[in-house]
């Protein structure tokens, strides 16, 4: 996939496009004429980077957030610091977890107690008018 057609797909630019490729978060193979080439999986890719971007990561820690999602983009050297990081980021995000479902089961009981409370005062509003 050429990067025109990225960046018409992904709502970006190939100015963009360019960038995240020079900043290690995209691979691209060359066609003959040196064009480059994207596999259809970059779409997801740089709406993911996209994201990171807005939650205002900056590239070198959306790299490695993107090396402990797919090990098989990681540099030749491996670096310690990167797989620390992924352990923490794993620690982090099953805590999150932890934390919403926590949540999720608390609004469930504030729901079911809603519906409950609404019952009741429907059933009596003929008492109040």
């Amino acid at each position: 996939m050429k990067i025109s057609q990225i960046a018409k797909l992904t709502g970006t630019s190939a100015r963009s496009v360019r960038y995240y490729e020079k900043k290690g978060l995209l691979t691209a193979s060359r066609q003959d004429n040196n064009y480059r080439d994207f596999d259809d999986s970059i779409v997801e890719l740089i709406n993911t980077i996209q994201m990171y971007l807005g939650l205002g990561l900056t590239t070198e820690q959306i790299k490695t957030i993107l090396y402990c999602e797919h090990p098989e983009m990681a540099e030749s050297e491996q670096n310690g610091k990167k797989d620390e990081y992924c352990e923490e980021l794993l620690l982090h995000y099953e805590a999150k977890l932890i934390e919403v479902i926590e949540q999720k089961k608390t609004m469930d009981e504030v729901q079911k107690r809603l519906e409950k409370q609404i019952k009741i005062m429907k059933e009596h509003q003929d008492k109040w008018l």
